[in-house]
C-alpha cells in the first residue's frame, strides 16, 4: 500500500497542488507547456504534474554534417589536430586574399581620386607649333597658369652662350644641359626673385631677358648673370612631337 503522499512521477516534472496553485499557473503558462498525468498514484487525488522537458523526444543527429575526425565524442581534439589543419589553412588563406583584394580596392579608390581630373590634365600639356615663330624673336604662350617663353635662338646666339664661362654665372649651368635643340629655348618666364614676369630680348645682354621688378639680367639661355634674382629661370618638361611641334609638360 502506498503511503499518503507518495508520488511517481516522471523526470523533470513537478506535483503541485490542483487545488491551490496549479490553476493560477495554467493561465500564465501556454497548454502545450503544460501536461497533467492521470496515471500517478497518490492517495491524494488532487495532485496533478507541471512538465517542463519532454525527455521522451529522441534527439536530433547531425552527424552528417559532421567531420569525420569529429564524430567521436570520447578522442580529443588534438588527436585530430592534424586532419582539420588542412582545413584551418584554407580559411585561412581564404581570408587573408579576401583582406588584402580589398584593402587595395581601398587604396586604389584613395588614389584615383587624388589623382587630377580630366579637363585639369588637358590643361597640364600645351602644345606648341614652332614654325609660327620667326627667328630671333619670344613668344609668350600660357602654360598652367604661367607665362612660358618659347626664343627662336640665331646661330650667332647660340655660340656666343656655348662659349660662356661657368665661373661668370652666378647659377652654373651650361647651355646644352637647358635646352633640347640649340635653336629652340624653352623656359618659365617668371623670375626667380620674386615672381615678376621679366620681358623678352631686353636687358644687357643681347637676346636675353630683362626684369623691370628689380633689375634682373638673364642671358639667351635664361641664366641669371645680374641683379639679385639667385637662380636661372626654370625649364619645364618638354618633348618635341617632330621638327614643327612641341608639348609642355
Amino acid at each position: 500500500m502506498i503511503n499518503r503522499g507518495a508520488l511517481r512521477i516522471c523526470d523533470f516534472s513537478i506535483a503541485v497542488k490542483v487545488n491551490t496553485f496549479l490553476p493560477s499557473i495554467f493561465t500564465k503558462i501556454p497548454n502545450y507547456q503544460i501536461e497533467i498525468y492521470s496515471h500517478i498514484v497518490t492517495q491524494d487525488r488532487n495532485l496533478g504534474v507541471l512538465r517542463f522537458a519532454y525527455t521522451d523526444v529522441p534527439k536530433p543527429n547531425f552527424d552528417d554534417y559532421r567531420k569525420t575526425a569529429l564524430k567521436d565524442p570520447h578522442s580529443s581534439t588534438a588527436a585530430s589536430a592534424d586532419r582539420r589543419r588542412g582545413s584551418v589553412a584554407l580559411v585561412t588563406f581564404s581570408m587573408g586574399t579576401a583582406a588584402l583584394y580589398g584593402a587595395k580596392t581601398v587604396i586604389a579608390q584613395a588614389l584615383s581620386s587624388m589623382s587630377p581630373s580630366a579637363d585639369v590634365l588637358a590643361l597640364a600639356q600645351l602644345e606648341v607649333k614652332l614654325n609660327d615663330i620667326i627667328e630671333g624673336k619670344t613668344k609668350v604662350f600660357k602654360w598652367r597658369g604661367k607665362p612660358l617663353f618659347v626664343t627662336h635662338r640665331t646661330q650667332e646666339i647660340i655660340d656666343r652662350e656655348r662659349l660662356t664661362k661657368m665661373s661668370d654665372l652666378r647659377d652654373p649651368e651650361p647651355d646644352d644641359k637647358r635646352v633640347q635643340h640649340p635653336e629652340w629655348l624653352i623656359v618659365v618666364g617668371i623670375c626667380t626673385h620674386l615672381g615678376c614676369v621679366p620681358i623678352p630680348n631686353s636687358g644687357d645682354f643681347a637676346g636675353g631677358y630683362y626684369c623691370p621688378c628689380h633689375g634682373s639680367h638673364y642671358d639667351a639661355s635664361a641664366r641669371i648673370r645680374k641683379g639679385p634674382a639667385p637662380t636661372n629661370m626654370a625649364v619645364p618638361p618638354y618633348a618635341f612631337i617632330d621638327n614643327d611641334n612641341v608639348v609642355v609638360g
